[in-house]
């Protein structure tokens, strides 16, 4: 009986996980319909949109290419970074980080640049470089000046922290979000 007992208590068990797995899965689908909706109905959403999947822990690949989209259609730097991000430390997500970066580089600010060589494995150093000096700001200059000058190859901060240095990751502030400056300039 004690065999028949271990057996029943095994496949309420593995029962349990199954449910707990589907109901994680269901909970995943309904909050991704949901950031979908947003991202598709309300400009200038993706960085709400990305928080709340990372709130969520996760979501499906149609969730990241609606964010995706409406970062394109805004042109919305800070949500190109941190998607950019995102997309760097999960390989498979289904969005084109180049563009991303690209976004980022070219309608971002000097602090989001600076963010960029910092926080990317292999940023495009000579692309930050050339907006960055383009833009004559001393003060962003020095800085990155001196991250290059302690990291030429502009490795970022991952490849600076294994190799024993430290140097903290970079979030945008809250502050820098240029939707207001998006939309005066459309």
């Amino acid at each position: 009986m004690n065999n028949q007992t271990s057996e029943q208590s095994n496949e309420q068990r593995e029962a349990a996980e199954q449910a707990a797995i589907e109901k994680r899965r269901q909970r995943l689908k309904n909050e991704s319909t949901r950031i979908i909706e947003i991202a598709n109905n309300e400009s200038y959403s993706a960085l709400k949109c990305i928080h709340q999947l990372s709130v969520a822990g996760g979501a499906t690949e149609a969730t990241y290419v609606a964010i995706e989209q409406r970062i394109i259609v805004d042109q919305d730097p800070a949500g190109a970074y941190h998607l950019a991000l995102l997309a760097q430390n999960t390989p498979d997500l289904p969005i084109d980080a180049r563009q991303l970066i690209e976004l980022v580089v070219h309608k971002g600010d000097n602090h989001q640049r600076l963010a960029l060589l910092k926080n990317l494995p292999l940023p495009p150093v000579e692309l930050i470089k050339e907006q960055i000096l383009a833009s004559d700001d001393g003060e962003a200059i020095g800085q990155m000046n001196a991250y290059l000058q302690i990291n030429p190859e502009g490795y970022g901060s991952h490849h600076m922290l294994s190799s024993g240095q430290s140097d903290q990751i970079v979030p945008l502030s809250p502050g820098n979000n240029n939707q207001n400056d998006n939309q005066n300039s459309n």
